[in-house]
């Protein structure tokens, strides 16, 4: 099966697909959803869509504010938050091959980025084995986190 995902910085137009996002609460645990992020939004942070076609199926925020300083002294990185797929598209592979673009859309919109950081919470083994599978390092840093455990996983660009 063929796919055609993209990503692309939020604008307005995407804002109607965004409100319809649905998310079971074990997953809310871990992330939140997109209407959330954009209410909140902060100097720094660069909401992405990750669409099907035209479509709206995911939603990240890229961070280059003052909290990437939480786990990195690079300043150079980037963090990644909030990363989810609308649980109607969800199972599709999706994130997989947006998370495997990644690389090549920080290195065309945010050039002097060299590195993406995140942290999973220690119970989200899908979105563990998912970083894992497109090339994030667990280096075995840990940090507390609001739900526990994290672990800070790092994507060099």
């Amino acid at each position: 099966m063929y796919m055609v995902i993209q990503l692309k910085q939020y604008n307005e137009k995407y804002l109607e697909q965004l409100l319809t996002f649905h998310l079971p609460p074990e997953q809310l645990k871990f992330t939140s959803l997109p209407i959330d992020r954009l209410n909140e939004l902060k100097e720094g942070q660069y909401p992405i869509v990750i669409l099907k076609d035209d479509d709206v199926v995911g939603f990240f925020l890229l961070n280059s504010h003052q909290r990437v300083q939480e786990y990195t002294n690079n300043q150079k990185a980037m963090l990644l938050t909030a990363l989810s797929i609308n649980q109607s598209e969800q199972g599709k592979g999706y994130a997989k091959e947006a998370m495997l673009q990644l690389k090549s859309f920080v290195k065309k919109k945010f050039t002097i980025c060299n590195e993406i950081i995140l942290a999973v919470n220690h119970k989200n083994l899908a979105a563990q084995q998912l970083y894992l599978s497109v090339g994030f390092v667990d280096e075995g840093r840990k940090k507390m986190g609001p739900i526990g455990e994290q672990y800070i996983m790092q994507l060099s660009i």
